[in-house]
């Protein structure tokens, strides 16, 4: 209840993932009805904390946000790339909440 995170990207897909609801379903993550959305959405919107996770946004210009947010980069590999079973790209998307979840635990909690 301290933090209320949102999602966007510079190039958004145009959906959810399945395996990203199915990853936070089977640990437990609550949602809303997730979609895919530009992070130009955001524009005027007060954030106290950015973070990106995807390494090739780290390198982009971000929106400027009012505010003044501190920005932070997680380096994080992208799960949607993973190939392989359906079991190796299940370990690919829990691998990357793990990487999110110590992280949050480690720096905001």
């Amino acid at each position: 209840g301290r933090y209320r995170a949102v999602s966007a990207g510079s190039a958004p897909a145009g959906y959810t993932h399945p395996k990203s609801i199915e990853t936070l379903a089977r640990h437990g993550i609550e949602f809303d009805a997730p979609r895919s959305k530009s992070w130009d959405e955001f524009t005027g919107t007060h954030f106290d904390l950015v973070i990106t996770v995807c390494d090739r946004a780290a390198a982009e210009t971000c929106p400027v946000f009012p505010g003044n947010p501190a920005k932070l980069h997680w380096s994080t590999p992208d799960p949607a790339t993973a190939e392989g079973t359906e079991v190796e790209i299940d370990q690919a998307f829990d691998r990357a909440y793990e990487l999110l979840r110590k992280q949050i635990e480690q720096e905001l909690l």
